[in-house]
């Protein structure tokens, strides 16, 4: 990361948020230094820690590359040194990060597969409660033959 790298780098202290979850965000973030937690549904009774970052690891990626809302809230565990990445600075950085490239790659990956996962559950939850109901109004169908 040539020019301007300094200019790039901001930081924060332990406890800070520093992405909220639903948030419009156009950059993504290279931890350098310290550590990150990311959340759903922070500060929520379903709050969830979904994990921990710490140095080399990315964030913020949706923002950047498809122009959607931060699925997650990300907080900093310890104080925070990170890289921000730009639309104008994004060739540069996968030029030069090879490595975090992949990784979000994968991490992508692994989310399209989770949530592929999750439709084919929601999909047999449903086909087992439309099956049931079926039968149901089978039954009282039934029933109403005998009174009728």
């Amino acid at each position: 990361m040539s020019d301007g790298f300094s200019k790039n780098m901001i930081s924060f202290h332990a406890d800070d948020i520093v992405l909220n979850e639903g948030e419009d965000s156009n950059v993504m973030f290279k931890i350098l230094g310290g550590n990150a937690e990311v959340y759903l549904s922070y500060g929520t009774e379903n709050e969830t820690l979904l994990g921990i970052l710490s140095k080399g690891a990315c964030f913020g990626e949706f923002g950047l590359l498809i122009h959607e809302k931060s699925p997650y809230t990300v907080k900093a565990y310890s104080d925070l040194l990170l890289y921000c990445v730009s639309e104008d600075k994004i060739d540069e950085f996968i030029s030069e990060n090879h490595v975090n490239i992949l990784q979000i790659m994968r991490s992508m990956a692994g989310t399209m597969m989770l949530m592929q996962s999750h439709i084919n559950q929601l999909s047999t939850e449903l086909d087992e409660k439309n099956k049931i109901q079926k039968r149901m109004v089978s039954h009282n169908k039934e029933l109403l033959k005998r009174y009728l």
